[in-house]
């Protein structure tokens, strides 16, 4: 891994270990991306309804219940993670003030690692709505998810002592991964997540083990209006169906990357030119996740093409391919 990080021109080593730890070892804070765009205040007791209200009856409330959860509870936990670097323990902790949330996972082996993320609660990725929604509202994403996936749902579970609900995300297209939830019944937040491949090969299994003490956060909650998109000189002409374009987090310069999801699996794109070639062609991996890598001429400059993301290599590798420059 550390060989792959550090040949991302332009991409710091900890940025690229985010992407990493984010979009599987984290699906514990159940979001995508948290947007960078202008926040507008939306409903202030959302929190306060959510956590009032009875248990959902079916799929969708399920999804929207536990969206909202991952914005509505204070909370500390321990966490193991399995995927192909070995057996994790994480610290996780996500705390909110002011409206801004900090979410924090640390590394409990080995060398001392810590990642943190800032962002207003209520902030999320963008998946259409109707003209008097915002496009990132939980039931916005909800929707979309099931457009996509058949989901099912298993309502007797247990996970570290606590009851929960089973949810399984099956691809409508077979190419991309299936995923698993189990949530919490009593705060809708995400207890253990497993990931598999379309062979049902086990790929990532994160679970928490200890959930302490959560609370309720009963301040308002945030919504965004749609991102500025920036002018790039390269465009991604080709993505599976059901995935978006979403704001790029902080870090990276938005002219050189770009972000999508499908609301359960997401990959950043990155595009740079180069000097000498960094990076082998073909697929790399980075835990859990694949890395893409491309080349493509422009006169007599040399352009490294890189992806990251969840998703089978031949589907990643065909967005990298399917980049053209302007």
């Amino acid at each position: 891994m550390t060989n792959v990080a550090a040949a991302f021109l332009g991409i710091p080593l900890k940025k690229v270990f985010a992407l990493s730890l984010f979009t599987l070892g984290a699906h514990f804070f159940l979001t995508p991306v948290e947007a960078s765009g202008r926040a507008e205040s939306i409903d202030a007791n959302a929190c306060a309804s959510i956590v009032s209200q009875s248990l959902p009856s079916n799929v969708e409330q399920w999804l929207v219940y536990s969206r909202y959860a991952n914005h509505c509870y204070l909370f500390q936990a321990r966490a193991v993670s399995i995927d192909p670097l070995g057996v994790r323990t994480l610290a996780l902790s996500h705390r909110i003030r002011d409206g801004v949330r900090q979410q924090v996972v640390q590394h409990l082996d080995g060398p001392s690692i810590s990642v943190e993320r800032r962002s207003h609660a209520g902030r999320s990725a963008w998946f259409g709505a109707s003209e008097n929604a915002s496009p990132s509202t939980p039931e916005a994403w909800a929707a979309h998810i099931a457009d996509h996936y058949a989901i099912s749902l298993e309502n007797d579970s247990r996970v570290a002592g606590r009851s929960a609900v089973q949810l399984t995300f099956l691809p409508h297209d077979g190419k991309r991964y299936q995923h698993e939830w189990w949530v919490d019944k009593e705060t809708g937040l995400l207890l253990k997540s497993v990931l598999s491949d379309s062979q049902d090969r086990v790929l990532e299994t994160f679970q928490v083990t200890q959930l302490q003490s959560p609370e309720p956060y009963r301040g308002p909650i945030s919504a965004d209006s749609p991102p500025t998109v920036p002018d790039r000189g390269w465009q991604v002409t080709w993505l599976p169906d059901g995935f978006l374009a979403q704001p790029v987090e902080g870090g990276v310069s938005e002219a050189e990357q770009q972000f999508f999801s499908d609301g359960l699996a997401s990959l950043s794109v990155f595009a740079s030119p180069v000097a000498q070639t960094a990076l082998d062609p073909g697929i790399h991996t980075l835990g859990v996740s694949t890395v893409a890598v491309s080349f493509v001429n422009d006169g007599e400059q040399r352009w490294q093409l890189i992806g990251v993301g969840e998703l089978p290599p031949s589907l990643l590798l065909r967005i990298v391919q399917s980049v053209e420059l302007e």
